[in-house]
């Protein structure tokens, strides 16, 4: 090869490798000083790349590390090179509420469909929504949840037989047993059979194949942004990989083919869905997306608040023995805690609020995007297409908004004088708008069934931790940390 040669191929080499390194270093000092967020406060790291808030998400620390960043820089932090985190009581209804006649700020696709899966209730257009929780929510009213009661009572009575088979080793997986529980409840209610955890004590593969999903959605939601990279990646999964995924989704098409052929009528969560699928144009592939976010909405959410208020309870006796003092002097026996009795439970109640406050299921935001024209969030302009979102754990968390806000007070939502200037507008756990959680209501009523647990003769003594502070340990991430609680050797659920 000729002098030249080597030359001009040198000089492509460089060029291909210093084009990129030119491109980013450009990118970064655009970010960091010309960009329309620049002004909002922030680490450099954040506005310069998403690299930062990926790793955070990944982690699953993002929701304690937004509150340290909130603390830091105040009510509004750039944690990305185009999203704003808020903090403050207000901004739920500048992002997530009614519009009065103005459209919903969109959800941003890069979070809720990182795939090209069927598209399901929560991620659907504002029309679509609006069509599909008219039908589902007839599975949510008072009714349809009296209805439901004798499927969920039979659920939680066998929760106790096996916690009553099991503590007599003298500890319990306290957090897989509510899994276990949540899960057969909603498998029942939406697929019209349970997953078999209880009977089996274990998890179904059914969904683990869930769970496996979950946390790869959050590697996919990161290259979504390296589209190129994401379709190069998804070309190489292995080929058990792609067994495994082919044999779920043909064991979920089994699972809704069977729901499909009951023909009496069921109180459950799909069968305004089935009933209506002629006019809401619905196939298989869309009812499967809508059963699956049901399941995955109504069960590790529920049991993730189990565990938290049994951490809570455990670790503060004194509200310990006023939430079983309350149940004793209400009711006789715990088969008379129903959904419309426990609603003179207001102590366990408040419990489960400050649960939810403390350890909130949804403790990562979910983002919304700006509309192109701009919009006004807490008094300030926010350029279009900038992504806005809230992040529970850290707003919960600011002694700003709550008085002791590291400490379990359940007395704060029964108006005790000494929380009266606690922010209670802060406290959205199943969010605002039209988009709010459709199953708020029956989020209270799972746990206060479960609770019987609790409230049982059965004495959970003490928490066992691997690590200081089982709140602050948990990742985000599904089953990633396990709660052991320690029971006595012989005990009763009579």
């Amino acid at each position: 090869m000729s002098t030249a040669a080597l030359v001009n191929a040198k000089s492509v080499l460089i060029a291909t490798i210093s084009a990129p390194i030119i491109y980013m270093l450009g990118m970064a000092i655009y970010n960091v000083y010309f960009h329309p967020l620049n002004r909002f406060p922030g680490p450099v790291s954040h506005a310069i790349s998403r690299i930062p808030y990926f790793y955070r998400a990944v982690r699953g620390t993002l929701p304690f590390d937004m509150l340290k960043l909130h603390e830091r820089y105040g009510d509004i932090v750039r944690i990305a090179p185009d999203e704003l985190a808020f903090s403050h009581p207000d901004a739920w209804k500048d992002i997530f509420g009614h519009k009065n006649g103005e459209p919903e700020m969109a959800k941003a696709a890069w979070f809720y469909r990182p795939l090209d899966d069927p598209l399901h209730i929560v991620n659907e257009d504002t029309d679509e929504h609006r069509r599909l929780r008219r039908q589902m929510a007839h599975g949510f009213s008072e009714k349809s949840m009296r209805a439901q009661e004798p499927i969920i009572r039979k659920y939680v009575d066998l929760l106790l037989e096996k916690l009553h088979q099991n503590c007599k080793n003298g500890s319990l997986v306290i957090s897989d047993w509510y899994n276990f529980t949540t899960f057969d409840i909603i498998g029942d209610l939406a697929f019209g059979e349970p997953f078999g955890c209880l009977d089996g004590c274990n998890y179904d593969q059914w969904i683990k194949g869930i769970f496996e999903g979950a946390y790869l959605g959050s590697f996919m939601q990161a290259l979504s942004f390296v589209p190129w990279l994401k379709s190069t990646l998804l070309l190489l999964v292995p080929k058990s990989m792609q067994e495994a995924h082919q044999r779920h989704k043909e064991l979920t098409k089994a699972k809704m083919l069977r729901r499909a052929a009951i023909t009496e009528k069921r109180p459950d969560l799909i069968e305004g869905l089935l009933r209506n699928k002629d006019e809401l144009k619905l196939g298989l592939d869309k009812l499967i997306a809508n059963a699956e976010i049901l399941i995955i909405g109504g069960s590790e959410t529920t049991a993730s608040l189990l565990s938290g208020i049994t951490y809570l309870l455990l670790q503060n006796p004194n509200a310990y023995e006023t939430l079983k003092n309350e149940v004793r002097s209400k009711f006789n026996h715990q088969g008379e805690i129903n959904l419309i009795s426990v609603n003179k439970l207001s102590y366990m109640l408040a419990c489960l609020d400050e649960a939810l406050r403390m350890y909130p299921p949804i403790a990562n935001g979910l983002p919304r995007v700006c509309p192109k024209e701009g919009c006004w969030v807490l008094g300030e302009y926010i350029p279009g297409k900038t992504v806005l979102s809230i992040h529970q754990w850290a707003l919960y968390r600011r002694e700003k908004h709550f008085k002791d806000p590291n400490t379990y007070h359940p007395e704060r939502f029964l108006s005790s004088p000494e929380f009266l200037d606690d922010r209670r507008d802060a406290f959205q756990p199943f969010h605002t708008g039209p988009r709010n959680c459709l199953g708020r209501n029956s989020a209270y009523h799972k746990p206060s069934q479960c609770c019987r647990t609790e409230t049982s003769p059965l004495h959970l003594s003490k928490v066992l931790l691997k690590m200081p502070n089982w709140l602050l340990s948990s990742s985000t991430h599904v089953l990633s940390t396990r709660m052991y609680v320690r029971a006595p050797k012989s005990c009763s659920f009579d």
